[in-house]
């Protein structure tokens, strides 16, 4: 049995014994003892460490974990601070710049807040978002050392389909930020949700296409995504995001 160690816990307790998770858990075996995956072991369930459920405001949606040596770190997009940028980084930073004029890196005299830190997000790009309520969650949450997709069709995807549901079911209005096609994809489970806990629709969905240098020329750039966040939350009464870094 996996412990997150705070609110998640309670709220997952019924996955770990599912036969989909014996048989993942099966596979990661297998595949952690016989070849490299990132991210490492202990760092699988990160983004869920860091962002407790009551914390999170919004969720941005990612596919799978980065492929390359010391890049995963359990939190989707993001990559340890002395790390090259992956291109996709390197967008959703210049999209935040242009949308809200923070630039990483810049001094912004910031409090720390939110829940204390482990050594695994001390130096998180994008570690800061998590510890004030944006979960980065990857619908499949490792992957084989330089094969993007590897470990797609493994169980990963019904675990965070459960992690999602159970946010869409959330009283508390939130954002769901969805870049790329399977990120979108999400946008159904999302609604089912929110429907089988009430009749209003509470939560806003963004979709854009996946700021990749592949699709980000599509229409990821210029959609205000931060912005756009805080303006929904603030109009129903929650405290809007921290978005510096």
């Amino acid at each position: 049995m996996v412990i997150i160690g705070n609110d998640w816990d309670e709220r997952l307790a019924g996955e770990w014994d599912k036969p989909y998770y014996t048989k993942l858990r099966s596979f990661l075996a297998r595949e952690y003892r016989e070849g490299t995956v990132y991210p490492p072991a202990d760092d699988i369930f990160n983004a869920l460490r860091l962002t407790p459920y009551a914390d999170v405001r919004a969720v941005i949606l990612g596919q799978d974990p980065y492929h390359e040596p010391g890049q995963a770190q359990g939190l989707a997009f993001s990559v340890p601070a002395d790390m090259v940028m992956p291109p996709s980084l390197v967008n959703i930073l210049k999209e935040l710049e242009s949308d809200l004029g923070i630039r990483y890196g810049q001094e912004q005299g910031r409090e720390s807040g939110g829940p204390s830190s482990a050594h695994w997000a001390e130096n998180a790009v994008l570690g800061p978002w998590a510890r004030h309520g944006v979960l980065l969650l990857n619908t499949v949450l490792t992957v084989r050392a330089h094969q993007a997709g590897s470990h797609r069709g493994h169980g990963w995807e019904q675990f965070t389909d459960r992690v999602i549901e159970l946010l869409a079911m959330r009283e508390q209005p939130m954002v769901f930020i969805l870049w790329g096609a399977n990120a979108g994809a999400k946008r159904e489970l999302i609604l089912k949700a929110q429907v089988s806990s009430g009749p209003e629709r509470r939560h806003l969905i963004i979709q854009a296409p996946h700021p990749s240098p592949l699709s980000a020329y599509r229409g990821f750039f210029g959609g205000r995504y931060f912005s756009r966040t805080n303006y929904f939350l603030e109009d129903n009464g929650v405290e809007p995001v921290d978005w510096r870094l």
